[in-house]
């Protein structure tokens, strides 16, 4: 999985300066893991404003089609269960359940890849839960359901993480904090 879409959230001995603090996080870690934005947080745990996650899945050598007739079949499934191996040992859990947002979404390929192979692309939301409910989890309800099996393995790429807003998008967790609206002291 890769992500465009992480936070860390540290305790300091002292108050320091977010911009400074960014700053050496950022030249402290490898290229390309760039640390984008730092902020006083105020009000509770980064853990407990993270209610979903937004994730694009591709999925190469699936044809778009095929994609949405299993994303229909999931979508009208009341739940979906899957298994998985979980620390406590295999685990049957409702993939269904945790998904708040499943589509397929059209992409435009590059002249150069007209001929190429069919790119499927799933855009899913997915609610926190417990046990969590993973892109994997997603996809193995998708075999469930439709008999999905992609022939190579999927690219999941997590795009936002955070509050789950009315309209069903994700909001910034700590968006309140850099608005310097944040419950409690600053």
């Amino acid at each position: 999985m890769a992500s465009e879409a992480e936070y860390l959230e540290i305790g300091l001995r002292e108050a320091v300066d977010p911009g400074e603090l960014r700053a050496a996080l950022d030249a402290a870690l490898s290229p390309g893991l760039d640390v984008l934005d730092a902020v006083v947080a105020t009000g509770g745990s980064l853990a407990d404003r993270i209610e979903a996650s937004h994730w694009r899945v591709e999925l190469p050598g699936v044809d778009p089609a095929v994609l949405r007739q299993a994303v229909a079949a999931f979508a009208a499934a009341p739940e979906v269960p899957v298994e998985r191996m979980t620390k406590q040992g295999r685990r049957t859990f409702d993939a269904r359940g945790a998904v708040n947002h499943i589509d397929v979404i059209e992409s435009t390929p590059a002249p150069s890849e007209v001929a190429a192979v069919p790119c499927a692309i799933l855009d899913l939301v997915v609610r926190q839960v417990t046990p969590s409910v993973r892109p994997d989890d997603v996809l193995s309800g998708l075999r469930v359901v439709a008999d999905l099996e992609p022939p190579v393995p999927p690219r999941a790429t997590r795009l936002a993480q955070g509050t789950l807003t009315a309209q069903g998008g994700i909001a910034d967790p700590l968006e309140a904090d850099r608005d310097g609206v944040g419950i409690g002291e600053r």
